[in-house]
């Protein structure tokens, strides 16, 4: 197969092994989910505590896991530059990924407006541990090592 480089550097470095089945990449993404599913944590207990005060306005967006949600869609778009297979199904669990966490937003605003019970982001939570296998599996059992699972 010949290898493309669309991003010169990023390409170098990005595009690289850490060894012969594991490309950097795919070590990058499995971090960036690991640290979204951490920042919706943060984020959750951040709007359990601004329900508090009754008013859906007061609901904000944590700036971290929204950077982690972006993040997280401009690597898996990286990553389909350098496999295409994969980097297809990566992308389209983080865009899953990331639309859940909108409309999971709302849902917690309609939760304070309607002055119901916080619920956790069931949905968001599911996309995430989806994303988690996939990117697990991709970074360690794909390859020569895979075919003996």
């Amino acid at each position: 197969m010949v290898a493309y480089e669309l991003f010169g550097p990023i390409d170098a470095a990005l595009g690289g092994h850490i060894t012969e089945e594991i490309l950097v990449i795919e070590a990058v993404l499995l971090g960036l989910v690991v640290l979204n599913i951490a920042a919706r944590a943060l984020a959750h207990r951040r709007h359990l505590s601004q329900a508090e005060n009754g008013d859906a306005d007061d609901l904000s967006r944590h700036p971290f896991h929204v950077a982690t949600n972006v993040a997280l869609v401009l690597g898996s778009f990286y990553y389909l530059t350098v496999h295409p297979h994969a980097g297809m199904v990566a992308a389209t669990i983080a865009i899953f990924v990331l639309l859940t966490d909108l409309f999971e937003f709302e849902s917690r605003k309609v939760e304070v407006r309607r002055e119901i019970d916080v619920e956790r982001p069931k949905a968001a939570i599911g996309a995430s541990l989806v994303a988690l296998l996939y990117v697990g599996y991709v970074t360690f059992f794909y390859g020569p090592l895979g075919q003996f699972l």
